[in-house]
């Protein structure tokens, strides 16, 4: 087993959590968001986030009864045993990992050029988007104690910031911007959910820590519900403060730094620089949490073959895998535009998701999950799923092939590495 030296605890755990999902959430999903929501966003929050507790509830069964690194690559192995259905969801998993991680590298460049000039070229947002993946590699080459404790200074940072820039946006709000008026139709609040529900999907890195849990069994379902409902909470009130103090179209006109931008008309330019500078630390803590946990994915998966061996050599204080998913997420930085790494990781995330606790109504009985709840997880996933691929299909297939690529990409890397292991197992024939 891949065991730390040093533990992981309840509350390290949940900040790992909520450092995965508001990063990658409401700093840098807002605003794509409200561009199909508008200022409903908030309700497409509040149901991104009971799917979120739905898929949480399952996942935190399977992982207090199959404590491990791999997270939900050892689910899936559980459920339908090692084998080619299953690497090739565990290798869609990688993939949905790596395209979060470049999201919010994305994220973090849109912030970091506010501070350089409004008509910046795009190459500075590709230099800071870069450089923070590259920073953190290097933090992660050191090891869990680092990521755990990294996680809780940032987490106070941004609940302190964001928490008061919702009370004060609270107060300070216009009831006629909130008005239901000025809601888009019902069926435009669940399309968006192709974006919300991604602000939620960092959850998944609170399993990668239960081989670092003393206690997993108690540990890790009470983790990952708690990260669940706080970030709710908090992506509830923010959307409630900035839809109240800016017109939709304004927040949609500033959607790569959209908090920033409503922090305006409440605290002026130093309100917007505070928000800014708490982004910079929420995605750069969110690309340091996705890190650990997809090095422990990518271990998990060569460790059973479904990935190279060399993703699990070890280097420093981690494995070869963090060096190698680095540079995928750079260059998928900067291939794809926020909307559209958004799309494909949602959708990717949510049908692995579906799969995983189909999975687990298969091994119900020694988890003791509610066999309702398991399925009304995996019902919500694949409905989240439906309503994400129905939206980005109306305007451009592009984000389609690109699912299609993945699909066919990991089912083609299982075949060739599943023949390469036969090769290696069969008895060398000796001539005389």
């Amino acid at each position: 087993m891949h065991k730390s030296k040093t533990p992981i605890g309840f509350w390290s755990a949940v900040s790992m959590g909520i450092g995965a999902m508001v990063g990658a959430g409401i700093f840098a999903l807002l605003g794509e968001a409200s561009a199909i929501s508008g200022s409903a966003v908030y309700i497409s929050f509040i149901i991104g986030g009971i799917i979120a507790l739905f898929s949480g509830y399952s996942f935190g069964k399977l992982g207090a009864h199959y404590p491990s690194s791999g997270g939900i690559v050892e689910y899936l192995s559980q459920s339908y045993g090692v084998g080619f259905f299953t690497g090739t969801m565990s290798i869609m998993l990688y993939f949905a990992a790596v395209v979060s991680l470049s999201l919010i590298a994305k994220a973090f460049g849109n912030y970091a050029v506010t501070f350089i000039s409004a008509q910046t070229s795009y190459f500075w947002h590709h230099l800071f988007s870069i450089g923070i993946v590259l920073l953190f590699v290097v933090i992660n080459l050191k090891g869990a104690k680092d990521v755990a404790a990294w996680e809780r200074i940032t987490v106070a940072i941004k609940f302190l910031v964001l928490s008061g820039l919702s009370v004060a946006g609270i107060v300070y709000l216009n009831p006629a911007l909130l008005s239901p008026s000025h809601y888009p139709p019902a069926n435009d609040i669940f399309f968006s959910l192709a974006i919300t529900f991604f602000a939620y999907e960092g959850f998944r890195v609170i399993t990668n820590t239960a081989e670092d849990m003393p206690d997993p069994s108690k540990t890790l379902p009470a983790a990952i519900m708690t990260a669940i409902v706080l970030v709710m909470i908090l992506y509830v009130t923010v959307a409630f403060a900035v839809f109240g103090n800016l017109p939709t179209d304004k927040v949609i006109a500033a959607k790569d730094f959209a908090l920033a931008e409503a922090a305006l008309p409440i605290f002026g330019q130093t309100g917007f620089t505070i928000v800014a500078i708490t982004a910079l630390i929420a995605t750069a803590s969110a690309i340091n949490a996705n890190l650990y946990a997809v090095t422990n994915v990518t271990y998990q998966l060569a460790k059973d073959g479904e990935l190279p061996s060399v993703f699990g050599k070890p280097i420093a204080h981690s494995k070869e895998g963090l060096l190698i998913s680095g540079v995928l997420i750079i260059i998928l930085s900067l291939l794809f535009d926020l909307s559209e790494i958004a799309a494909i990781g949602s959708i990717s995330i949510l049908f692995v998701h579906a799969v995983t606790h189909i999975g687990h109504l298969r091994v119900i009985s020694k988890t003791g999950a509610s066999r309702l709840l398991v399925l009304l997880a995996a019902i919500f996933s694949l409905v989240a799923m439906a309503l994400a691929l129905f939206y980005v299909s109306k305007d451009s297939n592009r984000v389609i092939l690109v699912l299609a690529g993945f699909i066919t990409i990991a089912a083609s890397a299982e075949i060739i590495l599943q023949k390469i292991a036969k090769r290696e197992v069969q008895p060398r024939i000796v001539k005389h």
